[in-house]
């Protein structure tokens, strides 16, 4: 029988293997992609860090090469760059005195420094003793028309006691192309006399940062930013975004991007280097990748083995279960070796020593049983012939005190043939027919003890005469029905014997018209009580037993009486056409 809530241990089996395999490497897989990812943030942040400190460097060096410059100008220069014959002051001497040849030589020594820094300045020189103005610049046109004077940072400056002003990223309105820079402004005063000369302007032009990144990444070129104290930005490649609030545009959430920040040594600046986490692992997809790969071929690997391992171990078990399964049902000869060097082989070997052992005890059992029935009928007949015997004589005595002459022969002749039937040896069945003949010499003998006051009527299809049945099975019940339902009553009695079929069995009643019983007088009979309390008759008990252990549990026979109403006895047998 299949139970529906089984779980063979087959599955059991695999899905502890797979369970076993798979959960370390998942672990493992897990662990390792995120230790990687950890590992490449860290190692891009590490590098990050270096890379913005090396541009800070580079831009450091523009920052300090402006401010150089306007010092330089402003407290004279080296006697090789001059060309002045006084050569020490040729900034100052422009301003004090802005003839041609002191305009040249102001303007050949700041062209000759703009030229060996990569041509990325523009120095303006506002001359506020009166005399004209010098712009020096390699690259862009300059605007003649711009005036420096109104300007609100040039007011505030000349308003204020600082000697140096430095600009943050703006528009220069001094070029015609207006690009964005980053000025560094000093106050040039006289060395002899202290009076203020003019201004000196040094503009380098934003996209020197360009220069300076020209070694990053394109990727990093537009993640790379300068932000000042004011979280403005200084330094964007869009430069729509210089001027804005850092943290209001393109700030980077750290939790989504690699972010490092470096302060600048010549500003108060920032820069901001950041890289996308997306980006980042990248290359930790190609090692999940293959961490996921690996886990495939391990998980199908595991798959595999517990396949075999369950195959291996369950295969020995079905073949036990068949054996149990064959001894259930008594085929004990098919019961198959199992060849398993293990536990289950040893457990083999055991079962088929039980079921060859079990099999001789059913033999055995079988044996005894058809030995215990033989003895019991073999009982059975033995006591019957003291029996009638018994009761014959007592009869025949009776008789002879009578003197009743003719009695005598027919009562002997009755029990002669009862005798004949009794110690056949032919078998234990007979026919129905011969059975009832029985019965009617049973009946002539009580007859000539009961003078003749016991009347027997038979219902029985003469087809039915043919079928067979255990022998002495009615001789009981009718000596019953007279001793103990018909001796007492005062009239005739009537004793009928009825047979019909009843699908493949047939159905026997004897009833009598006599005095009836309770259903302890019943059941005292069912259990041979009452025999074995007055020593005579062959017990209902008995012929229960008999017809039991020849046709199984569903035959046998019932009693249905009520006190004054008579008894009926009903036996089921099987249709048996042929003797057994």
């Amino acid at each position: 029988m299949r139970h529906s809530g089984l779980f063979p241990i087959k599955y059991k089996i695999m899905v502890i293997c797979i369970t076993v395999i798979i959960l370390p490497v998942l672990v493992m897989t897990i662990n390792s992609y995120y230790s990687s990812e950890r590992l490449l943030a860290q190692n891009y942040t590490n590098l990050l860090t270096d890379l913005a400190k090396q541009t800070n460097i580079r831009i450091d060096e523009f920052l300090k090469e402006i401010e150089k410059i306007t010092l330089l100008a402003s407290n004279g220069l080296s006697d090789n760059l001059s060309a002045t014959h006084e050569g020490s002051f040729p900034i100052q001497d422009f301003l004090r005195e802005g003839d041609e040849q002191n305009e040249i030589a102001a303007y050949n020594i700041l062209m000759n420094y703009i030229m060996m820094k990569d041509r990325v300045f523009s120095i303006y020189l506002y001359n506020l003793n009166g005399g004209q103005d010098l712009f020096v610049s390699p690259n862009q046109p300059i605007d003649p028309d711009f005036k420096v004077a109104n300007e609100l940072w040039f007011k505030k400056f000349m308003h204020d006691n600082d000697r140096t002003i430095t600009l943050t990223t703006r528009i220069d309105e001094q070029l015609e192309n207006k690009i964005l820079a980053v000025s560094h402004a000093r106050k040039i005063h006289d060395v002899a006399s202290g009076e203020l000369l003019g201004v000196i302007v040094v503009s380098i032009d934003i996209k020197f940062i360009e220069i300076v990144n020209r070694n990053l990444q394109e990727g990093l070129r537009s993640r790379f930013m300068i932000v000042d104290e004011n979280d403005k930005i200084v330094y964007n490649v869009n430069e729509r975004l210089i001027g804005t609030l850092f943290r209001d545009n393109v700030r980077p959430p750290e939790s989504l991007n690699v972010v490092v920040t470096s302060p600048l040594s010549q500003q108060k600046w920032t820069t901001y280097l950041y890289m996308p986490l997306d980006e980042l692992t990248a290359d930790g997809k190609i090692l999940g990748h293959n961490l996921v790969t690996l886990s495939i071929v391990l998980v199908l690997f595991a798959a595999i083995i517990s396949i075999f391992l369950s195959h291996v171990i369950t295969t020995p078990i079905k073949k036990l279960l068949s054996n149990i399964s064959l001894v259930e049902k008594g085929q004990f000869e098919q019961v198959e070796h199992i060849r398993s060097r293990d536990e289950i082989g040893h457990l083999s070997v055991r079962f088929n020593k039980m079921s060859h052992e079990l099999k001789r005890m059913v033999e055995r059992m079988q044996q005894e049983e058809i030995e215990k029935a033989k003895a019991e009928m073999r009982a059975l007949h033995d006591q019957i012939k003291p029996h009638f015997l018994y009761n014959t004589l007592g009869s025949v005595k009776w008789i002879a005190s009578m003197q009743q002459a003719d009695k005598i022969v027919e009562m002997t002749d009755a029990l002669i043939s009862m005798l004949r039937y009794a110690t056949r040896s032919d078998g234990t069945l007979v026919t129905i027919r011969e059975e009832i003949d029985n019965i009617a010499n049973y009946v002539t003998i009580q007859n000539v003890r009961y003078y003749d006051c016991i009347q027997m009527k038979y219902e029985i299809e003469d087809r039915l005469l043919d079928y067979h049945m255990p022998k002495m099975i009615l001789q009981p019940i009718v000596e019953n029905a007279i001793f103990h339902g018909l001796a007492e009553l005062e009239e005739d009695g009537v004793i009928t014997i009825r047979i019909q079929p009843r699908g493949s069995d047939i159905v026997i009643e004897v009833c009598d018209n006599g005095i009836g019983m309770d259903q302890h007088t019943i059941q005292n009979f069912m259990e041979d009580k009452l025999e074995a309390d007055k020593g005579t008759g062959i017990g209902l008990h008995n012929v229960q037993r008999r017809i039991q252990l020849h046709f199984g549990k569903p035959y046998g026979m019932q009693v249905a009486s009520q006190i004054g109403e008579g008894t009926t006895f009903t036996i089921l047998l099987p249709a048996i056409i042929e003797t057994m």
